[in-house]
């Protein structure tokens, strides 16, 4: 039946698979044009996101990614951006253990690692990662010498590296990492709306549970964007400075955003 449901998606929207869904209740879908790209964003979602819900508004992945090149078209109508929406994973439920611990998110960094590799090999446009919640922890196991141009986390639980510096390793040299003029090291943007709850959940990791480090700490190192006064699901919605920010982040032009 999801599958069903993931065909029809894609007959409504436009958008096309990037690549044969992983096993179970997961979708990548591609909206713009990928061989003519400029720039490449991929999205990756939180807990609660599935094939059902994945067109659900600009909250969930498949409507991100509409308001994202909306956006695009009016802050650039010259450049050319393609969006990945990525549910590569099975996302936790927001009330369970799995959304406190990082299991899913080492199981969804493999996957998300093959659709960077199967981009890399289709376009030379810089790519960046947009993580939203519980995805910046799967991005924060996915990104050391990933190449790409940028990482954003927002409304994020915590990310398991004591700095932004530690979070992005350099690309191995020789390696296809090391290729695509990507820079040595990501740039490493968080933000976190005024009214999001997660802001109340402790950034520490105790064993198994936990995430560790909040991005948007002066001790971490990141770029700190402008989210306005938005909730936890706010991040993409139009007109804010959040969708604003986010999609200057994913055309590169980082002296244009707030902070």
């Amino acid at each position: 039946m999801f599958r069903n449901l993931a065909l029809a998606g894609l007959v409504a929207t436009g958008a096309f698979l990037l690549l044969p869904a992983p096993p179970g209740g997961r979708l990548v879908k591609i909206y713009g044009d990928l061989k003519t790209a400029d720039r490449v964003a991929v999205i990756v979602p939180g807990a609660d996101t599935t094939v059902k819900t994945f067109d659900d508004g600009p909250e969930r992945p498949g409507g991100a990614a509409r308001a994202l090149l909306a956006e695009a078209a009016r802050l650039a109508p010259h450049e050319r951006l393609a969006v990945v929406a990525w549910l590569g994973y099975d996302a936790p439920p927001t009330l369970s253990l799995g959304a406190i611990a990082y299991g899913a998110a080492g199981e969804g960094a493999g996957e998300l690692r093959r659709t960077v590799a199967k981009l890399r090999g289709r376009t030379d446009a810089p790519v960046t990662l947009l993580c939203h919640s519980y995805g910046s922890a799967v991005c924060a196991k996915t990104v050391p010498g990933l190449p790409i141009s940028d990482l954003a986390v927002f409304g994020s639980p915590g990310v398991d590296a004591p700095s932004a510096a530690a979070l992005t390793a350099p690309p191995r040299t020789g390696s296809v990492l090391a290729s695509h003029g990507v820079p040595a090291r990501p740039r490493v943007w968080a933000g976190l709306g005024a009214n999001d709850w997660i802001r109340f959940v402790p950034k520490a990791k105790l064993g198994p549970l936990g995430f560790g480090t909040d991005p948007m700490s002066t001790a971490f190192g990141a770029r700190v964007f402008e989210a306005g006064s938005g909730g936890h699901s706010d991040y993409f919605a139009p007109g804010t400075a959040s969708l604003r920010n986010l999609t200057l982040i994913a055309l590169g032009r980082s002296e244009q955003v707030t902070g």
